[in-house]
């Protein structure tokens, strides 16, 4: 017998070219009244937050925008996301753009119907209370935060990404509109790529797998690893960007149901610490983590290098599974993913911070999801080694 597994997903999940522009009638569908509309000042002088909000308006749904996510959530956009909330009587939250904006949506959505702050909920499972409902459109095909049950805050006092986890976080409409990422950037492009790659890699060899997010990682794995290059190339290119957001959205709902692991666990002292945005962090590290990582499981290693469209006729599972990371490097450099020196990480600083970054990366619990478990040291050589690709 099979032991017992939970997968949850978005109570509603709209797709394809042209889907934000049913914003406002899904809205008016569900009974809400007025949007805290949650975004960033870029996506305002682009345009599609106006294009959002002319939806809204059709349906004679009301709403505020509040633009000041400019960088990766922090505490303090939370709190400023609340006030907001309550001054002009929302009763829901409408967050459009990349993992910033849908991150301090879902947080501050949790926050306006629990007690506290936001840091009295670090980890998983800790939150009493439903929030109040969130409808994302994700404008990057990255982060899968648009389905996800997680939000990602820093606490800059401490320097701490503090990952917050709960069902009562996952949105309640995801609404994905490829359309939506033909303007962006192609240093953008790669790195939320790659960080998508990522959560369908590590979810499928996450001892937390499960036979039906397998079912997505796998289809990820082919959507991004065979569309993300002409994306990144011609970002005009519409059906690339489709299949690629495509392959975003389904890794983020099958590491929202199996996890991430080592890859996950390792990135995020280094957005704390060095301030490099999650998806950037997570795509410096896979190529090396993932050599690290492929003797824990080959068999499963094997899979992803098949689902990429490699040849493993004749291999046998160890082999197959390197041949799936050269593919996985090869991808990354042919997009020119930035390293961590490009990023501007320091190696004196990195060097002397690395011990305290391993003890960070496992405290976060993702390592232990690895199919290889890494000591401290490892993890500290790892940092090492990534510095040098």
């Amino acid at each position: 017998m099979l032991p017992t597994k939970t997968f949850r997903v978005p109570r509603i999940i709209i797709t394809g070219s042209g889907a934000s522009e049913q914003v406002g009638e899904e809205s008016k569908k569900l009974g809400f009244k007025k949007a805290l509309l949650v975004t960033d000042q870029n996506l305002v002088k682009l345009g599609i937050v106006e294009k959002v909000a002319q939806s809204l308006r059709g349906s004679g749904v009301s709403f505020a925008v509040f633009d000041g996510v400019y960088t990766e959530p922090i505490v303090e956009f939370v709190q400023e996301g609340i006030k907001a909330y309550r001054g002009n009587g929302c009763d829901f939250l409408l967050a459009v753009g990349g993992g910033s904006p849908m991150d301090t949506a879902k947080a501050i959505a949790v926050m306006v119907t629990n007690s506290g702050s936001i840091e009295d909920y670090k980890g998983l499972g800790k939150i009493p209370q439903k929030g109040s409902p969130v409808i994302a459109v994700p404008t990057t095909a990255g982060t899968g935060s648009e389905v996800t049950p997680f939000t990602i805050i820093t606490d800059t006092r401490r320097d701490v990404k503090m990952l917050i986890g709960s069902p009562f976080i996952t949105p309640e409409v995801a609404i994905v509109d490829p359309s939506l990422t033909l303007t962006m950037p192609r240093d953008l492009t790669a790195a939320t790529g790659i960080d998508a790659l990522t959560h369908a890699i590590e979810a499928y060899v996450s001892v937390k797998a499960q036979m039906i997010s397998d079912i997505f990682c796998l289809s990820a794995i082919e959507l991004i690893s065979g569309n993300l290059k002409q994306a990144w190339t011609d970002g005009s290119n519409a059906e690339a960007r489709e299949k690629t957001m495509l392959g975003a959205l389904q890794a983020g709902i099958a590491f929202s149901n199996s996890s991430v692991a080592l890859v996950h666990g390792m990135a995020r002292p280094i957005g704390a610490y060095f301030h490099v945005p999650h998806g950037a962090s997570n795509a410096a590290l896979l190529g090396v983590v993932m050599d690290f990582s492929l003797t824990g499981n080959p068999g499963r290693y094997a899979h992803i290098a098949k689902a990429m469209g490699e040849d493993i006729g004749g291999l046998t599972d160890l082999e197959a599974a390197q041949l799936g990371a050269r593919a996985v490097e090869t991808l990354i450099k042919d997009i020119k993913v930035s390293s961590l020196p490009e990023l501007g990480v320091d190696k004196e600083k990195l060097d002397k911070l690395a011990p305290q970054m391993a003890e960070d990366a496992i405290a976060s619990g993702s390592p232990s999801n690895s199919p290889r478990q890494a000591t401290k040291e490892e993890i500290i050589e790892l940092y090492k080694v990534a510095y040098e690709q």
